[in-house]
């Protein structure tokens, strides 16, 4: 049974700040995509609105944030989307 979680992210408020956060969004590189795989997560939304993010994420039974925390940190591109971000 997957569970849901339901978090927030507030960005750095300022028109190009979020609009370079959204362009960096819209294709993301495949690496970050194979963490979150690699992690568990088999579904994920976000929905922006202004500064904030509210992000729907679904995990399968072996997912745990700990988890999650070691994959991303396998993945150099991981850590250099982090960082830029």
């Amino acid at each position: 049974m997957n569970r849901r979680f339901c978090l927030t992210l507030d960005l750095k408020d300022g028109p190009k700040l979020i609009a370079e956060y959204r362009r960096y969004h819209k294709k993301i590189w495949p690496e970050i995509t194979r963490s979150i795989e690699d992690s568990g997560i088999e579904a994920l939304e976000t929905h922006p609105s202004d500064a904030r993010i509210f992000m729907i994420m679904e995990g399968n039974k072996d997912f745990s944030f700990e988890a999650n925390g070691r994959v991303d940190h396998s993945y150099a591109k991981v850590q250099e989307s982090e960082n830029l971000m």
